[in-house]
C-alpha cells in the first residue's frame, strides 16, 4: 500500500508542469505601454479639465488680458515690491468643535515701504480679516484642492476692502496644514 502511494506521488509530479520563475514579458510589452498611456490621459485630464485658474493669475483668460494687468501693475507701483507675513495663525474651522485644526502662515505683498509699514501697523487688522474669514468656513471648504486660490482671492478682497489704502496686491500662503 505505501508502495502504491508513492508512485501516486510521483506521477503527480511528473504530470505538473514545471513553473518558470523570472520576469513575464507580457507584462514589459503589453503593461507598461498601457501604464503610460493611462499616465498621459490623467495628465491631460487633470490640466485641461480639473485645474481652475484664479481671475487675475497668469493662465487665466487671453494673453492680452495678461498683458494689460502687469502693464496696469507697473503703472501702480511705487517701489521694490515687499511682503508682509502673519506666522502660525491656529484656526479652528467650522463644525469641527476644537478637534481639528488649521496652522496657516499668509502674507501679503504691496509695493513700497510706506504701504509696507501701514500693514506692520495694522497686524492686528490683518490677523482679524483672515481668522474671520476662515474660521467660517467648513472642513470640506478648506481641504479642497482648488479651494486656496478662492481663499486668497477672497481675503485679498476683504483686505483691501476694509484697508483700501493698504493697496494688497497678492495673498500668499506659506504654510497651510489641515490636522
Amino acid at each position: 500500500m505505501a508502495k502504491k502511494k508513492e508512485e501516486a506521488a510521483g506521477n503527480e509530479e511528473k504530470a505538473a508542469p514545471e513553473k518558470k520563475k523570472g520576469l513575464n514579458l507580457k507584462v514589459i510589452f503589453i503593461g507598461l505601454p498601457l501604464f503610460i498611456i493611462q499616465l498621459v490621459l490623467v495628465y491631460f485630464i487633470t490640466a485641461n479639465f480639473l485645474v481652475k485658474t484664479v481671475p487675475g493669475q497668469p493662465g487665466h483668460g487671453d494673453a492680452q488680458h495678461v498683458e494689460e494687468a502687469e502693464e496696469e501693475d507697473s503703472e501702480e507701483e511705487e517701489g521694490e515690491l515687499k511682503i508682509f507675513t502673519i506666522k502660525d495663525l491656529i484656526i479652528n474651522p467650522a463644525g469641527t468643535n476644537g478637534q481639528r485644526l488649521l496652522l496657516l502662515s499668509v502674507g501679503f505683498s504691496v509695493h513700497g515701504e510706506e504701504k509696507f509699514k501701514k500693514l506692520e501697523e495694522s497686524e492686528v487688522i490683518l490677523t482679524d480679516v483672515v481668522l474671520s474669514t476662515l474660521s467660517v468656513k467648513t472642513l470640506s471648504e478648506l481641504s479642497k484642492l482648488d479651494s486656496k486660490d478662492s481663499l486668497k482671492v477672497e481675503l485679498h478682497n476683504k483686505i483691501n476692502e476694509v484697508m483700501p489704502k493698504s493697496n494688497v496686491k497678492n495673498v500668499y500662503f506659506s504654510k497651510y496644514v489641515l490636522n
